[in-house]
């Protein structure tokens, strides 16, 4: 009996509901045993043994600890690739629940647990519709997520998106009440970089400072001359953020230190503009330090680019989630200038990155992520399946 696609999109959302409690368990097993970055190997083969269960084609250790899951169709035709993070935190987990994490100073901070139980979800029901399915559906398992250079990288460079048509990827938002979702085209979130600033002046006995060259002093010149490239040197117009985190010099009241060191972060959507800020961060301390006669030295790490949401698809996934939750269930996507290694794959394949609301009236739901109480309802789990079904379903039934 044939089925349309509406009785289809029926059947397989029928069949997710019902896999509420193995999400759940799934997601829960995963919180009590959580596994730090580039250190997944538990978790992987966890993985693994789930999607080879599902009758997938699975490939392993990609990138490090990263793995596939590929479902071909009855069909040939377009390849869609959905992403799930499975990496925690170095964060002591404080909340009162049976799943607590059983690793001390280790959890699940920010919901990677639940993308990768909903991912695996979807995973287990598409698989048994794969004869309606028009092309092939690649899961992807990516640890890593929250250390740069992070696990998108290596992943991306091992050719998995090689073949790809769109990809796509979902994150449970804390901030946003369960059973809506946030969609939003163009940056969404930030380019991050760290750098280091050291300052090497000469130490010398505090009642002296003529015979010394002031470390201190002088990175307090540069830390305040750093808070200007913002006001001062990128255009009003466009989003950066200059903040110093660390600032470390002397060890004692009546000694003038050697050196001082300063290490902080920079975040921008816009490319030029991050390569704007980071060529006034050199010029200032180069400046600042040659008048003092000081010597310095800076270490600038990129880390991952600025997240950036394709037009079209955006605008796709906006318009058949609103078949899934309503139209007033599908907001608009808050940038933030926090940072997502997901952007590595939005430079390499037109796609969308979204987030799902997890929270409810209970209090526990309410913690930002990243926070030792962070957990969320985990209804959401299904509302990200359906969110990557459907968008499956566009492209592929």
């Amino acid at each position: 009996m044939n089925m349309s696609n509406n009785e289809l999109l029926s059947a397989v959302f029928a069949e997710l509901d019902d896999s509420f409690e193995d999400m759940k368990d799934w997601r829960r097993y995963m919180h009590k045993h959580p596994e730090l970055s580039f250190e997944e190997v538990h978790t992987a083969k966890y993985i693994e043994e789930k999607l080879v269960s599902f009758g997938l084609e699975v490939k392993t250790q990609i990138g490090g600890n990263g793995l596939i899951g590929i479902l071909k169709g009855a069909e040939k035709g377009k390849t869609i690739a959905l992403r799930a993070d499975f990496d925690a935190l170095p964060i002591e987990d404080e909340k009162d629940v049976p799943y607590k994490s059983t690793k001390p100073g280790v959890m699940h901070a920010c919901g990677h647990d639940g993308h990768t139980s909903a991912l695996l979800g979807t995973a287990r029901t598409l698989s048994k519709y794969r004869e309606k399915i028009k092309g092939t559906v690649l899961f992807v398992f990516q640890p890593a997520e929250e250390k740069p250079p992070g696990g998108a990288k290596f992943m991306i460079e091992e050719g998995i998106l090689d073949g790809v048509d769109y990809v796509f990827g979902a994150h449970l938002a804390s901030e946003i009440p369960l059973g809506k979702v946030a969609v939003g085209e163009g940056y969404q979130m930030a380019a991050v970089d760290k750098f280091e600033i050291t300052i090497k002046g000469h130490g010398g006995h505090g009642a002296r400072p003529h015979q010394s060259i002031d470390s201190l002093v002088i990175g307090s010149s540069v830390v305040d001359s750093l808070q200007k490239i913002v006001s001062r040197s990128v255009d009003p117009l466009k989003s950066a953020v200059v903040t110093i985190g660390v600032f470390q010099a002397g060890s004692a009241f009546n000694i003038i230190p050697d050196t001082a060191k300063i290490e902080g972060t920079v975040r921008t959507f816009d490319g030029d503009v991050r390569d704007q800020v980071e060529n006034e961060m050199n010029s200032i301390v180069r400046g600042i330090t040659s008048a003092f006669h000081a010597n310095y030295e800076i270490d600038y790490l990129r880390g991952y680019p600025a997240l950036y949401n394709h037009k079209a698809e955006t605008d796709t996934v906006r318009e058949v989630l609103s078949d899934v939750f309503s139209k007033q269930d599908v907001v608009e996507l808050e940038p933030t200038m926090g940072a997502e290694d997901f952007s590595y794959f939005l430079q390499e394949k037109p796609g969308t990155y979204f987030k799902v609301g997890s929270q409810n009236d209970n209090e526990n739901t309410h913690y930002p992520h990243h926070h030792p109480r962070f957990d969320f309802d985990e209804r959401a789990l299904v509302n990200i399946s359906k969110s990557f079904v459907k968008i499956v379903s566009h492209y592929l039934f």
